[in-house]
Order: structure tokens, then sequence, then C-alpha cells
């Protein structure tokens, strides 16, 4: 199996919501409540290929990213990224971590080699959910807000056009 799947997000649920995704050729991508009730983040783990396994998570009440190299178990320097930011998926090769901002409207791709923040790709209204194809060429964004798909070209960091969908989508997955 392969690409990455968002399952589950903070929000009203996350008091009941736990679920994961793994894949063996993209890394990992979960969603997880926590005991205290507080609003789940989603994290990804990028590739064993990679030449640092490196955690990145999403802290939406801050808008950023935390990476944490999962050998030494430290946290690196917060990336600044977009307003509330709350989905994140990363490429197959490891290269690029996309996040969803769900205030700004925005997707932020981050560079994993410099752990820099790329320009901000405009999607649709309230992106909050985001997966990869498994050939990594191209990000698909659920915008709930706009009841609609924004896929992104990921070798141009460019949107293409929406896709409509139903009513208030919110999580998306591909496949093989």
């Amino acid at each position: 199996m392969s690409g990455i799947g968002m399952i589950g997000r903070p929000g009203p649920w996350a008091g009941s919501m736990v679920a994961a995704v793994a894949v063996a050729s993209a890394g990992v991508a979960a969603s997880a409540a926590p005991a205290t009730g507080r609003p789940a983040m989603p994290f990804a783990v990028r590739p064993s290929g990679a030449s640092l396994a490196t955690a990145y998570v999403v802290n939406s009440s801050s808008n950023s990213v935390t990476p944490i190299n999962t050998a030494t178990n430290k946290a690196g320097k917060a990336i600044k990224v977009g307003r509330q930011p709350t989905a994140i998926a990363i490429t197959p090769n490891g290269a690029t971590a996309y996040i969803t901002n769900t205030k700004a409207n925005t997707v932020t791709p981050i560079n994993t080699a410099t752990n820099k923040a790329g320009k901000a790709i405009k999607v649709g209204r309230q992106p909050t959910a985001i997966a990869i194809t498994p050939n990594g060429a191209t990000a698909y964004v659920v915008n709930t807000g706009s009841n609609s798909v924004t896929p992104i070209s990921t070798a141009t960091n460019r949107a293409g056009p929406p896709v409509a969908v139903g009513r208030q989508p919110m999580s998306i997955a591909t496949g093989p």
C-alpha cells in the first residue's frame, strides 16, 4: 500500500477520534485524541529512506510545525506556517511536507532537507485534509468551506482548478 491518508482531525469530535494510516513507501500520517480532551493534532514522519528520520508535528495554536529528530527525540526549531494549520502530508520521496492552513485558505510546503517553509499556495476555503498520490506528483487538498478538492502539482507547487465534491468534505486518501 502507498500514499498518505488523513483520518480524523481537530474539532468537536477530537475527544473520541483516534486514527492512523501507515504507509510503507510514504511514512506515517496520523491524528490522535489525547486523554486530556484537548484537540488532536496531526503529525507525519519522513520515510525511513530519507537521510534523517524526522517527525513533523502540527501546532495549530501557534501556527507552526515542529520537526522532531526521531533518532534523538529532540525537537528542532518550530517552522512558521499559515493560520491554524490542521493537516500534513509528506511526499513519498520525503522531500516536501505540505501543511493545510485552515484560517488562511492556503497550503504551506516545507523543504524537509532544510526545514524551511516555501511560499504559501492558495486553495479553497477551510482546507482541512491533504493526501499525496503514490507517485508523489499531486497533492489533493480537501476544502471543507468551499465543498471542493484542490489538486496541487508538487513539481511546481501550483494549484490547479478546484474539483466540486459533496457538502462539507472532511477526509481524503489516495491509493495505487
